[in-house]
């Protein structure tokens, strides 16, 4: 799990900044450090924005958080389950894709009645 320690918006907008291109992609692929600094700089932001222990949001291999006001989950796998890969979570951070789409194309799972991102996301805005 991720530290609950918070984010500097500044770095946040940063780290996702520096990926840009490839979200557009107009650009390389990112290096494994770049890229798993977005990825847990916005999962930390999301906790944050959304604190609660009900849902838990995994972005493998980088991190995974729980979050979502209700019911507090302690052992075996939670009720309330998001996992989607590196490239998708921050396109759904940054605003680039929907979550209905992300859901409805498989891009992300999502499991529970508490599991539904779409309130808290956009997390960062990024100037095109």
């Amino acid at each position: 799990m991720a530290t609950s320690r918070s984010v500097d918006p500044g770095e946040l907008r940063t780290a996702v900044q520096a990926l840009s291109a490839w979200l557009s992609e107009d650009g390389p692929d990112p290096a494994r450090a770049e890229l798993a600094l977005a990825v847990r700089l916005s999962l930390r932001t999301l906790a944050q924005d959304a604190p609660g222990r009900s849902v838990e949001v995994r972005v493998p291999p980088f991190a995974a958080v729980q979050c979502v006001e209700g019911p507090r989950h302690t052992r075996g796998t939670p009720p309330n389950v998001i996992e989607t890969d590196p490239r998708t979570w921050l396109e759904l951070a940054t605003g680039r894709l929907k979550w209905t789409d992300a859901v409805e194309t498989g891009r992300a799972t999502a499991s529970g009645t508490r599991a539904d991102l779409s309130h808290w996301l956009p997390i960062v805005r990024l100037d095109s």
